[in-house]
C-alpha cells in the first residue's frame, strides 16, 4: 500500500465526526479486502478492545447527513441494515490486532501516517497563522491588504471544511 493513489484513498476516508477523526466501518472493509460484516463481527468479538472513545455507532442524524455527502445506500435497498461504526485513530490501532493479516498491517500502516499528515496539517497550519499574527502587529496597517489576501488564501486551501458530519455547538453543520 506504497501507492500515492492508495494514499488518497485512505486520506479521502477520514471523516471528521463529533469532534474526532474516523473512519468507517465501510471503508475499513474495502481496504482490509473483507466484507463490511465481518469486519463488523471481529470487532464485537473483541468489544472489549473497543471502548466508546475509539469507535462508536453513528446515529441516524448523522447517517442521513453521511448519505447526502457520500452517497451511502439507503436502508431498505438492499444496502446497509444497522447503523455505521465509525473508528477513531486508537480505534484503528487496536483493529491491527483483530485483523491480524498481512493486508491488514499494511492498510493500518498507511492509515496512521495518514493520520500523522492530517495532524501536521493542522498544527503547520496554526503556526502559519501565529507568525501572520506577529508580522501583522510588527507593521500595522502599512500591509494590512497583503495580510488580508495571505489569511484568505490559507484558510479554505489547508483547512478542509467539507467532510464535517453530524451537529455541532448550535445545530446541523
Amino acid at each position: 500500500m506504497n501507492d500515492t493513489s492508495d494514499r488518497r484513498i485512505v486520506e479521502q476516508s477520514i471523516y471528521f465526526i463529533r469532534e474526532h477523526k474516523v473512519m468507517l466501518d465501510e471503508d475499513l472493509a474495502h481496504l482490509y479486502g473483507v466484507e463490511t460484516g465481518a469486519l463488523v463481527r471481529a470487532v464485537q468479538r473483541n468489544s472489549g478492545r473497543f471502548p466508546i472513545d475509539f469507535m462508536f455507532q453513528l446515529s441516524e442524524q448523522e447517517v442521513t447527513a453521511l448519505r447526502c455527502q457520500t452517497g451511502i445506500s439507503k436502508k431498505g435497498r438492499g444496502g446497509r441494515r444497522y447503523l455505521p461504526y465509525a473508528f477513531t485513530e486508537q480505534g484503528l490501532a487496536m483493529l491491527s490486532g483483530v485483523l491480524n493479516s498481512p493486508r491488514a498491517v499494511a492498510v493500518n500502516i498507511e492509515i496512521m501516517r495518514a493520520f500523522v499528515r492530517l495532524r501536521t496539517l493542522i498544527s503547520s497550519h496554526e503556526i502559519l497563522a501565529q507568525k501572520l499574527e506577529s508580522l501583522e502587529r510588527r507593521y500595522d496597517n502599512q500591509f494590512k491588504v497583503v495580510f488580508d489576501a495571505i489569511r484568505e488564501i490559507m484558510s479554505p486551501a489547508l483547512v478542509p471544511q467539507k467532510r464535517r458530519i453530524g451537529f455541532g455547538d448550535g445545530g446541523e453543520t
